[in-house]
């Protein structure tokens, strides 16, 4: 029954290093994005606006208070 000998600032030390990498690997996940993807999605984003603004109908402002 000999428990192993750990040293206790080592082990918390690897411990938060454990969390860190954790925390760090969602957020590639989440975030981690090239360059090219998001020019890629600003880009497409950007022709369906302007698409979408050639269909508008402009209209004539009318003086409806002369009534």
């Amino acid at each position: 029954m000999a428990a192993d000998v750990v040293n206790l600032r080592q082990f918390k030390k690897a411990k938060a290093r454990a969390e860190k990498d954790k925390t760090a690997e969602q957020n590639r996940a989440l975030f981690g994005r090239t360059r090219a993807e998001k020019d890629l999605t600003r880009a497409v984003r950007e022709k369906a606006e302007k698409t979408l603004d050639q269909g508008k109908l402009e209209r004539p402002a009318t003086d409806d208070s002369k009534s």
